[in-house]
């Protein structure tokens, strides 16, 4: 219950600060809105004396024309309240999408190693938009609250007998409306995760197409995408029926409450103590102060702001990677990892692993699949922070350096790079600064991209999306990015997997070119990629097992050279079998 209560005051605070965002075109709405129900208000009024006025045969001309200038108001202040709703809805949803992305790139792939992308591309979208209508309908909320609180004012004005009559019904409104927010609000909840669920899913399904495609199971991945469907359907009706509900209460007891006040009117009319026009204007004020009833939609749309905002906080709680503000002095690109931990869904990924990759040198990381290779990676350049130990550059601490100082020193190359620059030349050059395009081009030709990259309708500035790219050509582009952006270390993680034997050893050329110069961390699955590197770092289960050359530890150890030939014959493993 806790957490559920912790995670609804964050998205109170969240939904404050959007309000806050937009306090001056809220406090607008909000004097439109109260214009509005004030101005309805006055009309009853009015339209009473004006009746009384032409019963009685006397001049009701001024009266007349302020009826038509009360409805004219109206319609205008309808109307403004319209357009400035959505500019201000738009507003809101604006803000939170800025605020939200924002914090999701500032957290990187801890991320979505909470959350799957289809829930956070869900949450930015969908739940931001509802969100958004927050302030816009709280201002409203706000207002309508004048028009039943008014109305019971004024009709104790005309007379107190017809008020009284009202509010013996006004308890039964308030539970009912008590009855609704609780209600509603744990409906659009879990009808909203339901929906998270779902594009989770989806996310997943539309990456995998080519694989669902060749294995045939399309009918069954559409089953597990849309499996949730089935809560969605059953919260989705079960909004809809407390919804319907409180409206046919609010149906049935709005009625009763203006016949008992159009009863009691009625008597105090034929008694001579309230006249037609009064009878007329306590009839609308009747009605006005039964509008406490019409709440229940303006409720509804905060409620779903609220569930929306709850989600929303959901993922700035994801703690985003703080920077210092160390000074990184002139050295060699020295990496060292000092009892580094990371742990994971229960399971201890790296284990109190210790490191060094001397600078201007080359160090191969191989190992099995799950041995905790890409988590290496992934801490020595700082993509996510160890549970416990240090990852140092040059001995500062990565953890210490601004932001832009890391990125510039640490260069990086995926297995399946994010083609994320508009066009080809955009995506080499994408990254900490801006490389003019003889670097790029250099860059190029340093990872074999030139040649099909000039064979491209428009060659460097063929945008992305109309260049059809192979796995390898993607990945001589995620190289050319990394060589396009020099710093002291560089992380290549995979990032040659694609390759030809031809490319890769031309690559492998240019890598060796920078020895000395820049220190190389490579991810290494093929015994040729391990022996051109100075040293390899053998990572069994978490830990260092072993380093040294290639050809010594293929020499040496049975185990290492198992690693490349997909043979299981560890000592362990001989043991249990």
């Amino acid at each position: 219950m806790a957490p559920e209560l912790d995670q609804l005051r964050a998205a109170d605070r969240l939904l404050l600060g959007s309000v806050r965002h937009c306090a001056l075109p809220g406090t607008a709405i909000l004097l439109l809105s109260t214009t509005g129900a004030l101005t309805g208000l006055a009309l009853p009024a009015v339209l009473g004396r004006t009746l009384d006025l032409l019963l009685s045969g006397r001049p009701a001309t001024a009266w007349l024309t302020a009826c038509a200038a009360l409805t004219c108001l109206l319609v205008v202040v309808d109307a403004l309240d319209g357009v400035l709703t959505g500019t201000t809805n738009a507003r809101s949803t604006v803000w939170f999408r800025r605020r939200l992305l924002g914090h999701v790139l500032a957290a990187g792939p801890r991320c979505t190693d909470r959350v799957p992308p289809g829930d956070v591309v869900a949450r930015l979208v969908g739940n931001a938009a509802h969100a958004g209508g927050a302030p816009a309908t709280l201002a409203g909320t706000l207002a309508a609250v004048v028009t039943p609180v008014g109305g019971l004012v004024a009709l104790a004005l005309v007379d107190l007998w017809t008020a009284g009559a009202f509010l013996v019904g006004m308890p039964l409104l308030a539970l009912l409306l008590k009855a609704f927010v609780r209600a509603s609000g744990d409906s659009v909840a879990r009808y909203q995760d339901s929906q998270g669920e779902i594009a989770a899913r989806l996310v997943e399904a539309v990456g995998g197409a080519r694989t669902i495609a060749a294995a045939g199971t399309a009918r069954r991945e559409r089953a597990r995408v849309l499996e949730p469907l089935a809560a969605l359907s059953a919260q989705g009706y079960r909004m809809w029926r407390v919804q319907g509900r409180s409206t046919a209460q609010a149906a049935v007891l709005v009625p009763l409450l203006q016949i008992a006040v159009l009863t009691v009117a009625g008597t105090r009319l034929a008694a001579g103590e309230l006249s037609v026009g009064g009878l007329l204007a306590a009839a609308r004020y009747a009605a006005l102060a039964t509008g406490i009833g019409m709440l229940v939609g303006r409720l509804s749309g905060l409620v779903r702001s609220r569930g929306a905002a709850r989600r929303l906080a959901g993922l700035l709680a994801v703690p985003a990677t703080a920077h210092g503000d160390a000074e990184l002095a002139p050295g060699d690109g020295t990496l060292e990892l000092r009892g580094v931990t990371v742990a994971h869904g229960g399971r201890t990924i790296l284990d109190g692993l210790d490191l060094t990759v001397p600078g201007g040198t080359s160090l191969a990381l191989v190992g099995r699949s799950g041995s905790g290779k890409s988590t290496v990676a992934a801490v020595a350049g700082r993509l996510a922070d160890p549970d416990a130990g240090t990852v140092t550059l040059d001995g500062v601490p990565l953890r210490e350096l601004p932001r832009d100082v890391l990125r510039r020193a640490v260069g990086q190359a995926f297995e399946r790079p994010a083609l994320l620059g508009a066009t080809i030349g955009g995506t080499i050059a994408f990254g900490p600064g801006e490389p003019d395009a003889a670097t790029v081009r250099e860059a190029a030709r340093t990872a074999c991209a030139d040649d099909f990259v000039r064979r491209l309708p428009h060659g460097y500035d063929t945008p992305c999306a109309e260049a059809p790219l192979s796995g390898g050509e993607a990945q001589r582009l995620g190289l050319a990015r990394a060589f396009a952006h020099p710093g002291r270390l560089l992380i290549l993680d995979d990032a040659t997997s694609s390759l030809d034997t031809v490319t890769e050893l031309r690559v492998a050329e240019a890598l060796t070119r920078q020895a000395g110069v820049r220190t190389r961390l490579i991810i290494a699955h093929r015994a040729s990629t391990a022996a051109r590197a100075d040293r390899v770092a053998w990572v069994h289960e978490g830990r260092i097992r072993a380093v040294g050359p290639h050809a010594r530890l293929w020499e040496q150890w049975e185990d290492y050279r198992a690693v490349f030939t997909g043979t299981d014959d560890t000592p362990e493993d001989r043991g249990r079998s």
